[in-house]
């Protein structure tokens, strides 16, 4: 017998929601890498003006890359980067922009020099933290940086 003709079908329908996950960049996708390896790579050499990185520490926060591969990248950029080294360079940014928006400029670019006594650290500076940790020590910088400017 047919449903009656006063009732209403249930709706099966996920609600609607304001919230709109953000684009996933495939960083297994070549062209993806393509896309993002020089603007990475001109950006980490930014970073590391900035922060006064010699050159044995910046090629370490690379993930111990080799001096003449260095000096390469830093002379000719346009390159296709590995998933790990996007990556790497990915945290070290969204640590720059974190540190910018919590200090000022002048303190924002020593603060990875400078010893600290936060528990993570253990007097050491976020620099040899993140030399010494590699990439999940970057990713935990980052994190603590976006907790205390309220963004996570």
């Amino acid at each position: 017998m047919p449903a009656s003709s006063g009732t209403r079908e249930a709706s099966t329908r996920y609600p609607t929601s304001r919230f709109a996950a953000p684009a996933f960049v495939d960083l297994s996708a070549r062209a993806e890498r393509e896309r993002l390896s020089r603007s990475a790579l001109r950006g980490f050499f930014a970073i590391a003006e900035r922060w006064k990185l010699r050159d044995d520490e910046a090629r370490e926060l690379l993930g111990g890359v080799s001096s003449s591969a260095y000096y390469e990248w830093k002379k000719k950029p346009e390159r296709t980067l590995e998933v790990d080294r996007i990556t790497r360079i990915s945290y070290l940014v969204g640590i720059y922009k974190a540190l910018h928006i919590l200090y000022g400029d002048e303190l924002a670019d020593e603060w990875v020099r400078l010893p600290n006594r936060n528990a993570l650290f253990g007097g050491r500076s976020p620099l040899e933290y993140m030399i010494s940790g590699g990439l999940l020590a970057m990713q935990t910088v980052r994190r603590l940086l976006d907790a205390r400017r309220g963004g996570a």
